[in-house]
Order: C-alpha cells, then sequence, then structure tokens
C-alpha cells in the first residue's frame, strides 16, 4: 500500500472544505443547542430522568425520519419535473405517515409512560421525574411530527435555508425558555423538569407555526388546499410505499436497537447511567464533523459520477479515505484532551459518577473514530446509489452484533463496569467498518445513475 495514494491534490481538498465547512457548521449549531440544553437539566440533578424519558422521542425521531426521508425522494423528482400537483399530494401523505406515527407515541406516552420508563431504567426516582417530564414533552410528538413533514419539504423542493433558519430559531428560543422556566427567572415560575418539557414544546409549537405561515404566504409549490394535498389514491400511494417502506423499516429497527442498549445500561444503575448520558451528549456533540463530513463526501463523489468519471471517482474515494483517517486521529485526540473540562461543565453531584463519565467519553472517542469512517462508507455507497446493502450494515450489524455484546456483558457475564460494557459493545462499529470497507473495495457504489433515466 503506498500512503500516497490516499493524499489528494490542493484543489480536492479545496472542493472538500467548501461543501463539508457549512455541513458541519450547521450541525455543530444543532450540537451545541442541545447541550446547553442538557446541561441545564443536569444542573437540577435530571438527567437519567430526561434522558429516559426521551427514548420515546428517539423512537418517535427515527420513525418519522424514515417517513419523510422516503417521501423526499419522490418531492425532489416532482419538484424537479415541475409537477405541484403531486408534489401537493407528497405533503399530504407525508403528514398522514408523521401524525400516524406521531399518535402512537404520543398514545403510548400518555397511557404507558410508567411502563415504558421502568422498560429501561426501574428507578423510583428517574420513573417520578421521568412522567412529570412526559406529561408536557409528550405535545412535542404531534408538533414535531408536522415539522419533520414540512421541513422535509423545504428541502426537498431546494430551500433548505428556510427549514435551517426556523430549526436555528427555534433551538434558541428552547434554550432561553428552558434557562427561564427551569431556574424561574424572573416573573417565570421555576418549575424545574417541568419547564425543561414546557420549553421544548413552545419552541416546537413556535417552529411549526413559522414554517406553515411561510409557506402559504410565500405561495410555496408544496402547500395547497385540504383536497389538494389529501387527494391520495392507490395509484399514488402504491409506488411509494413500495419504495420508502423499507427505509421506514430500517430507521425503524435501528431506532429501537439504540433504545435498547439503554435497557442494557439501565441494568447498571442510575448512577452509571447518569454518567453513560453524559458521555452521550458530548459524543453527540462531536458528531457534527463525522455528519457533515459525511454528507459532503456524498455530495462531491455524487458530482462526479453523474458526469460518468467513474476512475476519478474511484480515485477521490481513496484521497476521502486517508483525510478520513486525519480527521479521526483529531476527533479522538479533541475527545481525550477535553473529555474531563467537558465532564466538569455538566456539576455531577457525586465525583465518581464525574471520573465515571469521563471513562465513558473515553470509550465514545474510539467509537467516534470508527464512526467517522462508517458513516463515510455509508455516504459513498449512496452516492453510486449502492444503498441495498446499508440495511445489513445499519440496522443488521446493530442487532446481529452490537445488542447481544451489550446484553451478554450484563445479563449472562453480569460485567458491572458501564465502560467495559459500552468498550464491548463497540465491536459492533469494528464489524461494520470490516464489511463495509470491503464493500467500497468491490467499487459496485463506482456506477452513473443518469444512464438509468431516459
Amino acid at each position: 500500500m503506498n500512503i500516497r495514494d490516499y493524499i489528494g491534490d490542493s484543489e480536492f481538498y479545496k472542493r472538500t472544505v467548501s461543501i463539508a465547512a457549512p455541513l458541519a457548521v450547521q450541525n455543530l449549531l444543532m450540537s451545541c443547542m442541545s447541550m446547553v440544553d442538557t446541561l441545564m437539566v443536569s444542573w437540577i440533578g435530571m438527567v437519567s430522568a430526561v434522558g429516559t424519558a426521551a427514548q420515546i422521542d428517539t423512537l418517535h425521531s427515527m420513525v418519522s425520519y424514515g417517513c419523510v426521508g422516503g417521501i423526499g425522494m419522490f418531492a425532489s423528482q416532482f419538484s424537479g419535473a415541475g409537477d405541484e400537483r403531486n408534489l401537493k399530494r407528497c405533503t399530504g401523505l407525508c403528514l398522514v405517515l408523521v401524525l400516524i406515527n406521531g399518535l402512537f407515541w404520543f398514545t403510548l406516552a400518555s397511557f404507558f409512560g410508567e411502563t415504558v420508563l421502568r422498560f429501561y431504567l426501574n428507578d423510583d426516582t428517574v420513573v417520578r421525574h421521568g412522567l412529570q417530564y412526559l406529561s408536557i414533552s409528550r405535545f412535542s410528538l404531534l408538533l414535531g411530527s408536522v415539522g419533520f413533514c414540512f421541513s422535509n419539504m423545504y428541502r426537498s423542493t431546494g430551500k433548505p435555508a428556510v427549514a435551517l433558519k426556523v430549526s436555528t430559531a427555534s433551538s434558541l428560543l428552547n434554550v432561553l425558555l428552558n434557562l427561564l422556566l427551569i431556574f424561574g427567572i424572573g416573573p417565570f415560575p421555576e418549575m424545574g423538569v417541568r419547564g425543561a418539557a414546557l420549553g421544548t414544546v413552545l419552541a416546537q409549537l413556535f417552529s411549526v407555526s413559522v414554517l406553515i405561515t411561510h409557506a402559504y404566504r410565500t405561495h410555496q409549490p408544496f402547500a395547497g388546499s385540504f383536497s389538494e394535498m389529501f387527494a391520495l389514491d392507490q395509484s399514488f400511494i402504491r409506488p411509494i410505499f413500495a419504495r420508502i417502506l423499507p427505509l421506514i423499516i430500517n430507521e425503524s429497527t435501528f431506532g429501537i436497537g439504540q433504545t435498547l442498549f439503554v435497557k442494557a445500561f439501565g441494568q447498571l444503575g442510575r448512577e452509571q447511567m447518569d454518567a453513560y448520558y453524559v458521555g452521550l451528549h458530548i459524543f453527540n456533540f462531536a458528531t457534527f464533523l463525522i455528519y457533515g463530513y459525511g454528507s459532503a463526501v456524498q455530495i462531491l463523489l455524487g458530482r462526479i459520477l453523474g458526469q460518468g468519471k467513474i476512475m476519478r471517482a474511484r480515485l477521490e474515494c481513496r484521497w476521502h479515505m486517508g483525510l478520513a483517517f486525519a480527521l479521526s486521529v483529531l476527533l479522538v485526540s479533541v475527545l481525550v484532551i477535553l473529555a474531563k473540562p467537558l465532564v466538569m461543565l455538566f456539576g455531577l453531584a457525586d465525583p465518581a459518577a464525574e471520573s465515571l463519565a469521563v471513562s465513558i467519553v473515553y470509550v465514545f472517542a474510539v467509537k467516534a473514530s470508527m464512526r467517522l469512517y462508517n458513516f463515510l462508507i455509508f455516504c459513498i455507497l449512496r452516492a453510486g446509489g449502492d444503498a441495498g446493502i446499508i440495511q445489513f450494515l445499519d440496522s443488521g450489524i446493530e442487532w446481529l452484533v452490537g445488542l447481544p455484546a451489550a446484553f451478554i456483558s450484563v445479563f449472562v457475564f453480569r460485567i458491572s463496569s458501564l465502560t467495559l460494557v459500552l468498550l464491548i459493545a463497540q465491536l459492533e462499529q469494528l464489524v461494520r467498518l470490516f464489511f463495509g470497507m470491503k464493500r467500497v473495495k468491490t467499487n459496485k457504489w463506482a456506477a452513473d445513475l443518469t444512464k438509468l433515466v431516459a
């Protein structure tokens, strides 16, 4: 192996930075808002309560993402073809799907909230405060569903800036409302964990109101009357469902799997879960680089393949692998160096929990390095339309490797250290990396999809 084969020219790095930097900044902004939100919850000792209650929102979001992502594939093409009739029907079908999903999780939170919370972490204090949070936050499941749909339609019709601006404003409002309502600043009541939930719901209401109002005031092509959007028949629904169902299934199974990790880790106790949630949020903060860079790679390689430059795409794929190695070293180094200062921001009362959180961040640093490569692989495969294998690489390996590793460690080998269990669970990332790299090396992804369209 010649190392120089993995080093690109200056033009390559300029193009990559020009696309990746804006995407990374967008993800960084959202990560910062989420981390500040979590910080305030940690200052009142409610990390596990809110984190456990949020598992319902995680499942809701993953299924919604599958719905809107699938509809978005068709909405983009109808938009490009100037077919406003079917574009409006895409909005209607999207709203039907996400609201059915939202109502399901709303009902679950309303009537089976305690059962769900105890499934993940059977701790009376966590359950009591988690139910207080859910009693208000459950309404964000409905508002968030509508927001998902309209944000997706803006992006699918080539206006992602609208969704980004509204999302940014909503996130800032959420942080402000949480600050006022959690701690009772000025004329606002001190509501604690309920304040965190109310801040989220009000921010969601603001977001949805602005997205819908702007769509109709500016006569967006995807916004129509009730009869225009919901004129749905089988000839319209069937071909769409045939394409989007696998995506919905993959996102759903992956989301369920992610929450089952919480079930396994939750057996180790609330104190360890406090540390876990802190480490998880620090890891999520660092993923802005992973998702910003990976998304840029998909765009860059897709453009090259669309021009029929197959060999050039293969060459730049190797260059991206080299760049990803450098970025992974940088990411690990930053997480390891900043682990302790970042954990200290959360103000964990127990010194043992703080020390545990630092060690968990170290494990997440290892995960981040492999996650960067794995997401890069997903984006390379998607660039050329080789997406069929991703379901196996994504949710398949999660269920075949990651989850069994976590549950066997806790329930069979009775390992009591969350750090060690989390480290063993990273076998999932390693196996995914092995099979993903083998798939990339086949070069089956390097295809010009424009030739498939007459």
